[in-house]
């Protein structure tokens, strides 16, 4: 039987490579991560499989059951993208290895105090609402360096980088200006935070845009693993 997965994410990884050289970029700098989220087990084997190892959940009780699931595959990096409400903190300190979607100093707190010992600090990333969409999450741009300084006294957290979801659009300068405006924020954060190195930003409708912006990762779904269920 043909693995359709493992065709698509070389497909992805060829449209990245290409995005990256008509940029000027290195294409190594570029993380490709699959978004499984309603996707079996199954599927994400045969990524893994294909050599794919940084996987992304937005509903945090079937990632945690995934990675149950798939603890023997002790390399996954398990991303969470989704949001968060506070009462599920616990379940992503304890089993994720990245929170993509940090917009407040409580979360943070709780993934801070909830993650285990013996782990390694999660890594987050700040989820900026670029365009100040009322509807979507995220914070404002003017509200992200405060929120640095009050992240500097959590130890169980480390804060790698920027995320963002821009408004819907499929017109390329629309989508430019959006992650221009992310570029400029992550590059003002890397002056003053030497552990930033994640600019995840990018989806499948985005993905050019994105990468000529700077994204250091992008999130890619249905064109791995086919249309959600």
């Amino acid at each position: 039987m043909t693995n359709h997965i493992a065709e698509n994410l070389m497909a992805v990884r060829a449209q990245i490579k290409q995005c990256a050289k008509q940029s000027g970029r290195d294409a190594n700098n570029i993380k490709l991560l699959a978004v499984s989220k309603t996707k079996p087990v199954s599927d994400i084997v045969l990524a893994y499989e294909a050599g794919h190892r940084s996987f992304g959940e937005n509903y945090v009780q079937e990632g945690v059951d995934k990675i149950a699931g798939l603890k023997h595959l002790n390399d996954i990096s398990w991303h969470f993208i989704g949001p968060l409400q506070s009462n599920k903190s616990r379940l992503v300190a304890e089993n994720f290895d990245w929170m993509h979607s940090v917009d407040r100093f409580k979360i943070a707190k709780r993934l801070n105090e909830q993650r285990p010992a013996f782990a390694k600090p999660i890594n987050i990333c700040i989820q900026i609402n670029i365009d100040d969409e009322p509807t979507k999450a995220g914070l404002l741009a003017q509200q992200l360096m405060p929120l640095l300084s009050e992240l500097e006294v959590l130890d169980k957290v480390c804060v790698r980088g920027l995320m963002a979801i821009p408004k819907a659009t499929k017109v390329k300068s629309e989508q430019m200006a959006s992650f221009e405006k992310m570029a400029v924020l992550f590059a003002a954060c890397q002056q003053k935070y030497s552990q930033f190195d994640t600019l995840s930003i990018g989806m499948s409708g985005d993905l050019s845009a994105a990468i000529e912006c700077g994204s250091t990762m992008v999130r890619i779904g249905t064109a791995i693993f086919g249309a959600r269920t």
